[in-house]
């Protein structure tokens, strides 16, 4: 029996190591390190606090850095024409090409570059500790690659050129690391993306039940399920407002946010990082928070029985 159980277990450790289950790659081993890197929180939290003081919440600047206008991360887009510009310089290189045009794409990359940044760090300054240990290496790395691209095009400026391609191949190699690092928090670590639940697959259409009025307390918000989304309900006498309840910025509980009044609208401040959400609609305000709060229709039935349904955009 013993020799049966270890044979068993020989077999399905040589089938995991063919199927490559339990081991990491080297990247993913890399970049949990980092992520776990508490030595850099020092240095880190101090420079978050440091750009929360010059960008304070709601200030003007702070939104449109993190793309409260447009409704999206205003980093992302700015990014992809930076890299882009050095990609195609690195192209232009290889191909010998007219060293005036090249000159002119490297310029622009470098240029765009600052805006790209501007926009990281404020998207940086909110995030969590973790985010922050990886986002911090990604913009030291970033740095470099700037400094690299602009040492190149200044050497192509005063007529050296060999110099200044070699430059720029460096300045390619650590965009591409920082590229990646960018590439770990957004999709793995999930920085950027709307982290509000989702409510068209998870919310079947008509009117759905939610509770009675009279065991809502007045003015002050609560959280309710309904079945795999947990919403803020706020009641004002026989008037209720519901929105999903985890914050798009990072899933901070609204409910146990602060209500305040902007523009003469009710609007609810997510406890976690700031972002200000309108009740009514679940309209963004304010920032870091750039996709709105998914909002509710409310019927009241004449039994006091609360219905809710997804509102349609």
């Amino acid at each position: 029996m013993e020799e049966t159980s270890n044979s068993i277990n020989s077999r399905r450790r040589t089938l995991r190591e063919t199927l490559g289950l339990g081991r990491r790659s080297l990247p993913d081993g890399l970049t949990e390190r980092l992520q776990h890197l508490s030595a850099l929180d020092r240095v880190t939290q101090g420079l978050a606090k440091g750009v929360r003081q010059v960008l304070p919440a709601g200030h003007p600047l702070r939104d449109l850095l993190h793309g409260v206008p447009t409704g999206h991360p205003l980093h992302p887009p700015l990014a992809t024409v930076s890299l882009g510009c050095w990609t195609a310089t690195a192209v232009l290189d290889v191909i010998d090409a007219d060293p005036r045009a090249t000159r002119a794409v490297l310029a622009t990359g470098v240029m765009s570059a600052l805006p790209t940044a501007a926009a990281g760090i404020a998207d940086w300054s909110v995030l969590h500790r973790e985010q922050q240990r990886v986002g911090f290496v990604h913009s030291l790395i970033n740095l470099a690659a700037l400094g690299l691209y602009t040492g190149s095009l200044w050497m192509r400026a005063t007529g050296r050129h060999n110099a200044g391609r070699t430059m720029g191949f460096l300045g390619l190699a650590a965009a591409g690391v920082g590229g990646f690092l960018g590439g770990h928090l957004a999709y793995r670590m999930t920085a950027g993306p709307s982290h509000a639940e989702t409510l068209t697959h998870l919310v079947p259409l008509g009117w759905h039940d939610l509770c009675r009025l009279w065991d809502l307390p007045d003015g002050r918000p609560v959280t309710r399920r309904l079945g795999y989304i947990q919403l803020f309900v706020l009641r004002h006498g026989a008037h209720v407002k519901v929105l999903a309840d985890h914050c798009s910025h990072l899933a901070g509980p609204l409910h146990q946010g602060r209500l305040v009044l902007e523009k003469d609208e009710a609007c609810v401040v997510c406890p976690w990082h700031g972002s200000v959400f309108r009740i009514e609609d679940g309209a963004v305000l304010h920032g870091p928070a750039t996709a709105p709060q998914p909002a509710f229709e409310v019927n009241v039935r004449g039994d006091g029985v609360v219905q809710v349904r997804p509102r349609q955009s």
